[in-house]
């Protein structure tokens, strides 16, 4: 059977995330679905991380098996067409060896949180942004982020129904910085780099820096955030419209 790797964009506004649920639209299903129409059998799509409801992607990428093989081109031609209307477009495909596999040979994995700081509320950038009307401290939260980055135990920004076996993660990267278009100041990107993310990480990990760009809290605080081992010791967990799946990197593969 060969294997498709596909890289895809969704916006995850209306959908409960990306894995099937009991109840509700998943990207997943509507994807699983849109390739069926034309493969001739149901297939099964594994993606390289499971994004949460209200979460979008620039770079998913996922593999499916097919029972024939098909142009790569075509496969996503035909994948775009049956997922019409959906909000979620196949950017490539390509062929890959059968050991390929889209979660678990995965090395680095990248997102992106965008924060709206301004007065005004968003219009064009609804459903993409978190909304913060008063002034944040780029510089604090940026000194604050760097006491995050690298290997740590992550329990104080873990999700309670977090699955993962050990909150011990490595975070390669963690920067704040402003946007690089658009007004300055008015928008603030939070950028998170890490080879796999605890439930909620990096919503966590916003939502604690941002009470220090509001200077509620100290950068160093950060520190006894860590050393507490304790959810409730961080910030709150920063609403899922702003976070966005920017890419995923495997062995051989620039970053």
């Amino acid at each position: 059977m060969p294997r498709y790797r596909l890289t895809l964009e969704y916006d995850g506004t209306d959908f409960v995330g990306w894995q099937r649920q009991a109840t509700g639209r998943s990207i997943q299903q509507q994807l699983e679905e849109a390739i069926a129409r034309f493969a001739g059998g149901p297939v099964s799509v594994i993606a390289a991380g499971r994004t949460d409801a209200g979460v979008h992607a620039t770079g998913q990428v996922v593999h499916v098996d097919l029972q024939k093989p098909l142009p790569p081109f075509r496969v996503m031609e035909a994948t775009n067409f049956h997922l019409k209307p959906e909000p979620i477009a196949v950017l490539a495909a390509v062929e890959v060896p059968d050991s390929f596999h889209a979660r678990f040979d995965a090395v680095e994995r990248r997102y992106r949180y965008r924060i709206l700081n301004r007065r005004p509320p968003p219009v064009l950038a609804r459903n993409r942004v978190w909304h913060v009307q008063h002034a944040l401290a780029v510089p604090a939260m940026q000194e604050a982020a760097s006491l995050l980055e690298g290997r740590h135990d992550f329990t104080s920004f873990r999700a309670a129904l977090c699955q993962a076996k050990s909150p011990v993660k490595t975070l390669t990267r963690l920067t704040v910085r402003e946007a690089a278009d658009g007004p300055e100041g008015e928008e603030v990107w939070v950028e998170a780099t890490a080879p796999s993310f605890l439930h909620h990480q990096v919503r966590n990990l916003v939502g604690t820096l941002v009470e220090v760009g509001l200077g509620r809290w100290q950068p160093t605080r950060m520190t006894s955030i860590l050393a507490a081992r304790n959810r409730s010791a961080a910030g709150q967990t920063a609403p899922a419209a702003g976070l966005t799946f920017l890419a995923v990197r495997y062995p051989g593969e620039e970053g």
